[in-house]
């Protein structure tokens, strides 16, 4: 695990992880090459076809992305006469606070930052395509709260608890496709609580405006 997250964060492009996750998602072309990404690894060739885009501008900005740390060579094959690579992103699951606490403060800030990155890009994405504002339910909340100690351990808990729970809806979900043969649509979850980088203690926000 931590061989993998520690070579994400050492680009040749000498950005930092924060520089690498801004330039990624900084561009429509590597936001949409990420979203692509998530499906799978894919060359150059694919990807220029899944995101209708020049192959010499889809090139460009994968050889960025790859200087980068943000995306990494997933194999080599023989083409012709030619070695073809096939990109793919540095798949994260969830850890767990052993998990984190077992981590070296670069592989955290590593970590962080390629979730930022799938999470900022697929959105985007999502955005561009009109996908936010055609399903009634979508889910789009966000708020900053002041916590004490004990807040923020039962914010922490919470949110462990609720990404148990989408787990289980999602092997349910598999479950009734198996029999049903629904296709099924992939939805993307995202949960994220940090502390804010503004140190002042927010004015109390109505959830209602946001």
């Amino acid at each position: 695990m931590g061989k993998t997250i520690a070579a994400a964060g050492r680009g040749k492009s000498g950005r930092s992880v924060e520089e690498a996750v801004s330039y990624a998602v900084g561009h429509r072309i590597r936001i949409e090459i990420l979203a692509a990404l998530h499906e799978g690894p894919a060359s150059t060739k694919e990807l220029a076809r899944m995101v209708r885009q020049p192959l010499s501008k889809v090139t460009h900005h994968v050889e960025e992305l790859l200087a980068s740390g943000s995306i990494e060579v997933a194999r080599t094959e023989r083409v012709g006469n030619i070695n073809q690579n096939f990109y793919c992103v540095v798949r994260l699951p969830h850890y767990s606070d052993e998990d984190i606490e077992a981590m070296s403060a670069e592989e955290r800030q590593t970590t962080a930052g390629l979730i930022l990155q799938a999470s900022m890009a697929e959105a985007l994405a999502s955005l561009w395509a009109g996908k936010l504002h055609s399903d009634p339910r979508v889910m789009l909340a966000w708020n900053r709260i002041a916590l004490d100690r004990q807040g923020r351990e039962d914010l922490a808990d919470e949110q462990a608890r609720s990404w148990e729970r989408i787990h289980e809806i999602e092997a349910e979900a598999a479950n009734r496709r198996a029999e049903s043969g629904e296709p099924g649509v992939t939805y993307v979850v995202t949960s994220l609580g940090y502390e804010r980088s503004r140190s002042s203690a927010p004015a109390p926000v109505d959830p209602a405006e946001n």
